[in-house]
């Protein structure tokens, strides 16, 4: 198909006076349900406590967001696609309401991890808000705006950790739980008042095999994979776990090719522009994992080690908080560099950024303003790839197919995040050292992990080199005897 995108509305029409709000409102829907990454990260080594249960436990209160995010974002994506995108928008923002809820009531394990697996199910928030954003938006708004949707991911993540945290350590923890589900009521109603239904649906059935298939696959793969550490990589569990998943998702695959409506079209995906964009992105949300990572610990252990500085969860959230501004700010930059060169080149300057960013950091980790330096480097590299990733996607598929095509490319980054998360915790486990009786990581083993990032983030650009040179995408205009309803239609 054509790499234009085609829009409701011609190139250079003003932008309609609700163009505006619509972004607003769907960056703050994708910045709310990115707060819940980071809402239970400051109470995490207390839950064991607040729950009454072991810390093996209270662990699932973690892994069940992520197994819940990872099913929840390419199946809603499809439904989005064919019944509405902002009717699913809307199903997502009820469920993370309904899961904070849930845990702002909870004392014990059981409704903790309920509340946390309804949480991860609104997971494909932003990538829905992308896909509205080009059924919606005049032309001339897709690309900052799509930029700006797609960075709010990591923007609630940046600046939702210290606000969590001053919240956690002044009142009770349940009012994290009550803010979030404050915040995703403001952001349901605001959708409901401003943001319209996308008209382009594909219908058709639902892939439910295909569903169950993925679901099932990638549950048994992220089990294994954020398991492991505990259950023993070589244990029977985390084997047969990871068999199971090559197994399942390779059914999944032959399913999905014979499959009349699969509910991922694996021959689109096979299209070199979103082959090797799916590909970059594993490869980068291998590589900003490192980060998360290793500067809250380099911040928090003790002075004594030579190495650690420190200091509190409130002071790792505050060091961290720039990064989501300048995040917010260089998809500004990213949407004019994407008009100007094409997303590719926004792509590729985006990870080389952040591959000088972590290079920095082997060398500048001793003092509190180097990692506020190197946070806000990495953060501006982020920028410019969260930008570029959804203009690739939308360059290459049609728009029948932009939500289950985005909710995809979203779950690729995050399942390099869950490998990331696997082999930084192997090397920290094994590059230890001792104080006071107890094993902590090394200052070489940051050192491993950041170098691993920086090869992570340069790997994502090697493979973004591969992505087919296009010119930057030309909006397509209705002729004088089409309405702009019907170039929808037709595309």
């Amino acid at each position: 198909m054509s790499d234009a995108l085609t829009r409701p509305a011609a190139a250079g029409t003003p932008a309609p006076p609700r163009s505006n709000a619509v972004v607003a409102v769907l960056a703050l829907a994708g910045i709310v349900v990115s707060l819940m990454q980071t809402l239970v990260i400051p109470i995490v080594p207390e839950l064991p406590t607040l729950l009454n249960a072991p810390a093996s436990d209270t662990a699932w209160a973690v892994t069940a967001t992520l197994l819940a995010a990872a099913v929840a974002t390419p199946v809603v994506g499809r439904l989005g696609d064919m019944i509405g995108k902002r009717r699913m928008l809307l199903t997502s923002i009820v469920l993370l309401v309904s899961g904070s809820v849930v845990c702002a009531l909870a004392d014990s394990l059981v409704p903790m991890i309920v509340g946390r697996t309804l949480q991860g199910l609104a997971a494909a928030v932003v990538p829905l808000g992308i896909s509205i954003m080009r059924d919606a938006l005049p032309a001339e708004r897709l690309a900052g705006s799509t930029a700006l949707m797609s960075a709010s991911l990591g923007v609630g993540g940046a600046l939702g950790l210290p606000a969590a945290a001053f919240i956690a350590d002044k009142w009770d923890w349940h009012i994290l739980f009550w803010t979030s589900a404050a915040l995703g009521a403001v952001a349901f109603l605001l959708v409901m008042l401003i943001v319209p239904e996308s008209k382009v649906r594909t219908g058709g059935r639902f892939d439910l095999a295909g569903a169950l298939g993925l679901s099932a696959g990638l549950v048994a793969l992220l089990l294994a994979v954020s398991k492991g550490a505990t259950w023993g990589w070589t244990s029977g569990t985390t084997l047969g776990l990871a068999t199971a998943a090559v197994v399942i998702l390779l059914a999944w695959g032959f399913w999905e090719l014979r499959a009349e409506q699969p509910l991922v079209d694996l021959r689109t995906t096979a299209k070199p522009q979103v082959l090797f964009t799916n590909l970059a992105s594993v490869a980068l949300g291998f590589s900003m994992f490192a980060m998360s990572l290793v500067l809250p610990q380099l911040l928090q252990l003790p002075e004594q080690t030579g190495y650690g500085l420190g200091r509190s969860m409130l002071t790792v959230g505050l060091v961290l908080a720039p990064q989501g501004l300048v995040m917010m700010a260089m998809s500004a930059v990213s949407a004019k560099l994407t008009q100007a060169k094409g997303p590719k080149v926004t792509l590729m300057v985006g990870a080389l950024i952040v591959s000088a960013g972590y290079a920095l950091n082997i060398v500048l980790m001793s003092e509190v303003w180097h990692l506020i330096l190197v946070s806000c480097i990495i953060g501006a590299g982020v920028g410019f790839t969260y930008g570029a990733l959804p203009a690739l996607i939308m360059g290459a598929v049609d728009p029948s197919q932009t939500g289950a095509a985005n909710s995809l490319n979203t779950l690729m980054r995050s399942l390099g995040t869950s490998f990331a998360s696997a082999l930084a915790g192997v090397i920290l486990a094994q590059m230890t050292t001792d104080f006071g009786g107890h094993a902590l990581p090394s200052e070489n083993g940051f050192k491993v992990v950041m170098a691993i990032g920086a090869g992570a983030a340069l790997l994502a650009f090697l493979v973004a080199t591969l992505i087919p040179r296009r010119k930057p995408a030309v909006p397509a205009e209705p002729t004088p005897t089409e309405e702009p309803e019907a170039v929808t239609a037709k595309a």
